[in-house]
């Protein structure tokens, strides 16, 4: 694999396609997503009969909505490239010992032979 992009970066015209795309990848990406997008739409509408004007109009928003598509993905490697950064402030040298809970019983009545004070103040029960 690796003797395959070495031959690709040495070509003429992809080399140079390769090292852009490697110097500016969001760049690349951008204008490989717009062409994609452009063509599929001059394929998919050629017959519906737009004017020139509405063909330029969905062309630039196309390109638009690739480059935001672009920017968006491109939130996630900003987050990736952040490194953890730890202090001595956030670091604690000392260990926190456990803190005893208690927690109450949860032991319910049975409902079936305790009669409350509503029901036999409504009547319910004599």
């Amino acid at each position: 694999m690796q003797n395959v992009s070495d031959s690709l970066k040495k070509a003429p015209v992809v080399g140079v396609l390769w090292s852009f795309a490697e110097a500016r990848p969001r760049l690349a990406a951008w204008i490989v997503l717009s062409l994609g997008i452009v063509i599929l739409l001059l394929v998919e509408a050629r017959d519906v009969g737009l004017l020139i004007t509405q063909w330029l109009a969905l062309i630039v928003a196309s390109v638009l909505v690739a480059g935001l598509c672009i920017w968006i993905v491109s939130w996630e490697d900003a987050d990736e490239e952040k490194p953890a950064v730890t202090t001595a402030s956030t670091v604690s040298a000392v260990p926190i010992a456990p803190v005893p809970v208690s927690v109450p019983s949860m032991d319910m009545p049975n409902v079936s032979t305790d009669t409350t004070n509503a029901e036999q103040s409504a009547g319910l029960v004599q």
